[in-house]
């Protein structure tokens, strides 16, 4: 199911553009609303081909939400997009009210999530959007790693019935997983490395570090399992229990806070289910700051070999 060359660098915004043009002109109940922000969300190229379906709704977060609430109650299918750091925190009580208790048929795409939205700094790096979607009822949550995880999961969100909140990265992202094998599965994650000494688990921009530090392990005689959980919320629990089963133990990386995102809910998974040491490697309850995405990743310890150390030292646990 993955790549072993992992060189062909894409961008997820444009999957997310080109599937969502696509699917529109499948079904014409698909409409696109945006923030002001279409160029850089890349729902641009939705609105080239489809302009009377596209929807500008301004530098107006909560109305987007509300335009969309309002088109899903008419039959169509509309898909939300803007940062994610103003999707859900400027627009909240409108997705929860407005979205998630009426259970209504929105999609909302956030770009621009975590620690790698770089220079615009910590007012635009979203570290608790996850945490705040997956508290509400009704709403699924979403991490692709890659443009073709990426691509799924809109070909998913399109077909489902209810909310979905799908996060997706700034950066362009190395390609792990195989166009011709993949399946997104909402209930299933994915053990993409088997391995017996311990579990990494993470989905996003950290999901190719994941595998990174697995790699390194290696030469330290250190047998790592990596598993791909794209959907934080409904977290597939039998997956991560079985490999805990054999490994003892679970490393989370992610580019979200520690509180709140898939760390947590792991934490909350295996403590309920199979108790086992859980670390959590994300950034630690403080804001972002200005600066390049790979210096970011680096200062806030989210690349393999800023992180190594930590889960070797975690796989040796007895």
């Amino acid at each position: 199911m993955i790549l072993q060359d992992r060189n062909n660098i894409k961008s997820p915004r444009v999957a997310y553009g080109e599937t969502l043009a696509a699917l529109g002109a499948e079904n014409e109940n698909i409409v696109a609303v945006d923030a002001d922000l279409s160029c850089s969300t890349q729902t641009q190229i939705f609105a080239k081909v489809f302009p009377d379906r596209f929807f500008n709704a301004g530098i107006a977060e909560q109305d987007a939400i509300g335009t969309a609430a309002g088109l899903s109650t008419c039959g169509k299918i509309p898909f939300v997009s803007t940062f994610a750091v103003f999707a859900t925190g400027r627009a909240y009580d409108q997705i929860r009210t407005s979205v998630a208790y009426p259970k209504f048929n929105v999609k909302i795409v956030a770009t621009h999530g975590g620690i790698t939205v770089g220079e615009d700094g910590a007012t635009h790096q979203s570290l608790e959007d996850i945490a705040l979607m997956r508290g509400l009822p009704n709403m699924i949550v979403i991490v692709p790693a890659d443009s073709v995880e990426v691509a799924e999961a809109i070909k998913f969100a399109a077909k489902h019935q209810g909310p979905v909140y799908i996060r997706i990265s700034r950066s362009n992202v190395p390609t792990i997983f195989d166009e011709a094998k993949y399946k997104f599965n909402l209930n299933k994650a994915n053990v993409i490395r088997e391995g017996k000494d311990v579990t990494i688990a993470s989905n996003g921009e950290t999901l190719i570090e994941a595998l990174k530090c697995a790699d390194l392990l290696k030469e330290r005689g250190i047998d790592a399992e990596v598993i791909s959980v794209p959907v934080v919320k409904p977290l597939d629990g039998a997956t991560i229990i079985e490999s805990v089963r054999k490994t003892g133990k679970i490393a989370v990386v992610e580019n979200h806070s520690i509180i709140g995102g898939l760390g947590s809910a792991i934490c909350e998974c295996v403590s309920e289910n199979y108790p086992v040491p859980v670390l959590r490697i994300g950034v630690n309850d403080e804001f972002g700051q200005s600066g390049t995405p790979g210096d970011l990743m680096a200062h806030y310890g989210l690349l393999a070999e800023k992180f190594i150390d930590r889960v070797a030292g975690l796989a040796k646990r007895a």
